[in-house]
C-alpha cells in the first residue's frame, strides 16, 4: 500500500526533474556562487555588483529568450549579435535627429522583426540550413554597419531615450523586462497553439505536418518573434550607457546562443524553457563577476563556458539515447 501510494509522488517528481532538471541545476550554480565568492569576498554581494550582475546583463538574457524559440523549432541563428549593434546604431541615430522617442524606439524593433522575417521565409520555404542564411546576413549587417557608420561614436542621447536606466520602484528597467517578457515567453509557450507548435516543428517536422501543423509559416513565426526579442535586447543594449560605439558587439552571438543551451535547450530541437535561458544568462554574468573578484582572468570564462556547453551536449545526447 506504501509503495501504491508514494508512487504518484515519485512520478510528479521525476516528471518535474525531467522537465526542469537542467533549470534547476543553472539556479543552485547561481546560488552557490553567491555564498562561496559572497563569503570570500563581501563586495561580490554589494548592491552595485549585483546590480551590475542583473540590469547589465538582462539585454542577453533577453535576446536568449528569442535564440531560446529559434532552436527549440530546430534552428539557429549566428547574426543575432550583429542585429543588435545594427539596432543600437540605429535608434541611437533617431533619437539625436529629434524624432519622437517613441519612434527611436519602435522603428528599429519593427525593422529587426522584418529583418528575421525575410531569414525565416528564407529558411522554410527554400530549405537552405539556417546556419548559412544567418551567417549571410551577420555578413551583411556587419559590412553594412561599418561601410554606413566607420564605427562612429553616438552621443549627447536625450535623457527620456534611456530607457534602461530608468528605474521604477527603485529597480532598473531591465530587470523589469527581464523578468516580464521571461514569464510572458513561457506561458506563451506552455499555453498556445503556436508556442506548442514550435515544440512540434523542432521535434519531428513530419510528424507536426501529419497533425495539422504548417511548419513553414512557424518557422517564419518563430524568426520574427526572435526579431522581436532581439529588437528589445537592442534596445536595451543601446540605453546602457551614454554613448553608443556604431560596431557589433564582439562573441555577442555566441553569449546568447551558449546562454540557451545551457539553459537546457536542446540543441538538436524540440525540448527547452526560456526560464532555462535566462537563468543561464544571469550565472554567466555571475562567473564573469566572480573571477573578476577572485584576481582570476576574465579570459577563463570563455573556458569555461566551452567546457559548459560541451557537458550540456553530452548529457542532451546521453538523454536522448536514453529515451529512445
Amino acid at each position: 500500500m506504501t509503495a501504491a501510494v508514494l508512487s504518484p509522488g515519485r512520478s510528479n517528481l521525476h516528471r518535474f526533474l525531467s522537465g526542469y532538471g537542467q533549470e534547476i541545476v543553472v539556479l543552485l550554480a547561481i546560488v552557490a556562487l553567491f555564498v562561496v565568492v559572497g563569503a570570500t569576498n563581501h563586495r561580490f554581494l554589494s548592491n552595485t555588483n549585483i546590480n551590475s550582475i542583473f540590469a547589465g546583463n538582462a539585454y542577453i538574457a533577453i535576446a536568449a529568450i528569442g535564440m531560446s524559440m529559434v532552436i527549440m523549432a530546430g534552428h539557429i541563428d549566428v547574426s543575432v549579435g550583429a542585429l543588435i549593434g545594427v539596432i543600437a546604431t540605429i535608434a541611437g541615430t533617431l533619437a539625436v535627429s529629434d524624432y519622437p522617442i517613441w519612434v527611436a524606439w519602435l522603428v528599429p524593433i519593427l525593422f529587426a522583426i522584418m529583418v528575421n522575417a525575410g531569414v525565416g521565409t528564407l529558411v522554410a520555404y527554400t530549405r537552405i540550413p539556417s546556419i548559412v542564411v544567418t551567417l549571410g546576413m551577420l555578413s551583411i549587417l556587419k559590412g553594412g554597419l561599418i561601410s554606413a557608420t566607420a564605427g562612429e561614436w553616438i552621443s549627447n542621447l536625450p535623457p527620456e531615450f534611456m530607457i534602461a536606466q530608468m528605474r521604477p520602484f527603485g529597480i532598473p528597467s531591465a530587470v523589469w523586462f527581464m523578468v516580464a517578457l521571461t514569464i510572458l515567453a513561457a506561458l506563451f509557450l506552455r499555453y498556445t497553439d503556436f508556442g506548442r507548435s514550435i515544440y512540434a516543428v523542432g521535434g519531428n517536422m513530419e510528424a507536426a505536418r501529419a497533425a495539422g501543423i504548417n511548419p513553414e509559416r512557424t518557422v517564419i513565426g518563430v524568426f520574427a518573434l526572435h526579431g522581436l526579442f532581439a529588437g528589445i535586447a537592442g534596445i536595451l543594449f543601446a540605453t546602457q550607457l551614454q554613448v553608443i560605439q556604431s560596431t557589433v558587439p564582439p562573441n555577442l552571438e555566441l553569449t546568447i546562443i551558449t546562454a540557451s543551451v545551457i539553459g537546457g535547450v536542446s540543441i538538436l530541437g524540440g525540448t527547452g524553457t526560456v526560464i532555462g535561458s535566462t537563468l543561464a544568462a544571469i550565472l554567466f554574468a555571475c562567473i564573469g563577476s566572480a573571477l573578476i573578484f577572485l584576481n582570476v582572468s576574465a579570459y577563463w570564462l570563455r573556458a569555461v563556458l566551452g567546457l559548459m556547453i560541451l557537458a550540456t551536449v553530452l548529457a542532451d545526447m546521453i538523454r536522448r539515447r536514453r529515451d529512445t
